[in-house]
Parts: C-alpha cells; structure tokens; sequence
C-alpha cells in the first residue's frame, strides 16, 4: 500500500489517558514523543538509527515546528507518517503527517537534526550514513524550521531543575521534556498553543538548574532557557 505524500513509513498509536491534559486533548509534548519513537523506528529499518551508537554517533534534533489543526483526544487512534525530506548543509530534514481515523490531517511537524560525533562532539555531514533513496543530499524542503529570534519585553523569569525523568538515554535532556517545560510555564498564563516552534541550542542535564524567561507577545510568546547564563534551547507558541 502506497504512503500519502511520499511519505516512507507508517505507525498506528491510540491516545492513552495519561497523554491528555485535564481537558481532554492532547498534549504537544505527548505528541512530540510519538514523533520520537517514529522517527527511531524508520530509522532502526533502514539501518541509521541505533546501529550508529557503535560507531559513536548520534543524531541530534536541531529544530522542530509543529502545527495541530485538531487536537486528539484520549482513545483516539492515530496514524502517523514520516519520511525524510532532503538535506541542507549540514542539517537532515524529517517530516510527520498525522492522520485521525478519518484520514483527516490533524497535525503536522518538521524537523531539522545533526549527526554528532558522541565522543568528539563534531558535526558531520548526513549523507556519510543516510541512505540517498530517502534523504535525498541534493535536495532540500521548501519548509524548513526557522531560526528563532525572541524579542519583545520580559514578561517573568522562573527557575526550574533538571530531573532524572527529563533524561533521555545519552543523559541529556530529552527534546520533548523542553516542550513539557514550554507547555507547563505558558499554561499558568492560561495558553494551550495549537503551534510551536523550538530551537535546541545546547545540551541540558541532569541536576542543572534552567532559568526560564518570557518575553514578547502575550499571545504569541517567547520563552528561552539557560543555564548560568548560557542559552540552550528558545521556543516560541502560537495558535493557528
């Protein structure tokens, strides 16, 4: 059976209980993990997924934009697509499509990601272990995630500590416990964003005391974390 999109792999997920918010819909941290556990899993059957740990490599998520036209919901069942989108420099684009039972489009994302040296933290090119049939190195999406640039006044600072539960399994702060961090700080401001978009800058870990800001539009803030001074991830929410 043929792929929407040309898109290259498929997985079917149900949203469980503890995936929601008390409202009922789904959380985009919750959703994010499941774009997570795709993407290792195209990877894995193609044979650049976890292999690449005995080689010392990693790949390492750059930037993520995510777009939810509906929220699901707890038991709805989910389909998700991804498939890789062609290179730029030294970036390697994957994009996700979700379907609900309907096949309806409830949401979409793309993401930028590195191939890292785990050992001598070096950037290398994606094309020494991608495979060209699926991420084409001459080729590149006409929709890439932005860089972002916060602007705007200070609206609070916080402070939060990193836990175990925000690791992921090279120690460092997993990808989709920023976006928890971004979700809980703007919840309080009663915003539930349908739309983010986040740069990750730096690595987090465990322990490590993040102070985060809020700036800019109210309804369309920034947020930005650091660590002693040092920036290591920027987001910034919207709602369609």
């Amino acid at each position: 059976m043929s792929l929407p999109e040309n898109f290259q792999f498929e997985k079917v997920f149900e949203v469980g209980a503890y995936q929601v918010h008390p409202h009922g819909d789904m959380r985009l941290s919750c959703l994010a993990d499941l774009f997570q556990e795709i993407a290792w899993k195209h990877a894995d059957s193609e044979g650049f997924g976890r292999t690449l740990l005995e080689q010392q490599l990693m790949w390492a998520l750059s930037r993520i934009e995510i777009k939810v036209n509906r929220f699901p919901r707890w038991a709805d069942r989910l389909r998700i697509f991804t498939g890789g989108r062609g290179q730029a420099g030294a970036f390697a684009f994957r994009e996700f499509l979700v379907w609900n039972e309907q096949e309806e489009v409830v949401a979409r994302a793309m993401s930028s990601w590195l191939l890292v040296h785990i050992e001598k933290k070096r950037i290398l090119k994606p094309e020494s272990v991608l495979p060209s049939a699926l991420f084409n190195p001459l080729d590149s999406p006409s929709w890439q995630p932005i860089k972002l640039e916060p602007s705007g006044p200070i609206q609070d600072t916080s402070l939060i500590q990193v836990q175990h539960s925000d690791l992921d399994l090279y120690n460092h702060v997993n990808n989709t416990s920023y976006i928890r961090w971004v979700e809980n700080r703007v919840a309080v401001k009663g915003l539930f964003p349908s739309q983010i978009a986040i740069n990750y800058l730096a690595e987090c870990k465990g322990g490590e005391e993040v102070s985060l800001t809020l700036l800019g539009d109210k309804s369309s803030p920034f947020l930005q974390g650091r660590v002693q001074g040092k920036l290591v991830f920027e987001a910034q929410i919207n709602n369609l």
